[in-house]
């Protein structure tokens, strides 16, 4: 196991430093979804939630949320990200919302908080928007499912 990076010698919370790393192109990705009941799935499809269209409010919030992550996150370094998308999907098998975020840069330092943070941000947009109808969504399985660039290479979640 690797050794906690955003702590000083005397372990206090302290930014990394990366001024010495080398820039490289680097990819982050995150998955999540929000389960829900059949009817709700269905006034999502249809466009009857009141509020509007919940997957673009949800897409748009999420690219914001990873546009936000550095002033949401303690010691996360602000980026200068080149791309973010955020991809929203029905799930009818599952009565889900599935959440896909993919953010790149070109830098120092990786864009997984920024992956992971657009999908939550995405999630609680859902949440939000149908919360009149169903409150008891769930928002589940937020995880990073893909990582690269930088001297760790490549990473692919099982």
């Amino acid at each position: 196991m690797g050794k906690l990076t955003h702590f000083d010698e005397h372990g206090n919370a302290a930014m990394v430093d990366v001024s010495a790393k080398a820039e490289s192109e680097r990819t982050a990705v995150a998955k999540g979804s929000v389960l829900m009941n059949p009817e709700t799935l269905a006034l999502i499809r249809d466009g009857g939630v009141k509020k509007g269209d919940v997957l673009s409010v949800a897409r748009l919030a999420g690219i914001m949320g990873a546009k936000r992550t550095p002033e949401l996150i303690p010691l996360c370094h602000p980026l200068s990200l080149s791309s973010v998308a955020v991809n929203l999907t029905l799930a009818a098998d599952r009565d889900a919302v599935d959440i896909t975020a993919t953010c790149k840069l070109i830098g120092r330092t990786g864009v997984e908080m920024e992956a992971l943070t657009a999908v939550a941000v995405a999630a609680l947009t859902v949440s939000d928007m149908c919360k009149a109808v169903d409150r008891g969504m769930r928002i589940v399985d937020i995880r990073l499912t893909h990582k690269s660039g930088g001297k760790s290479g490549t990473f692919e979640a099982d």
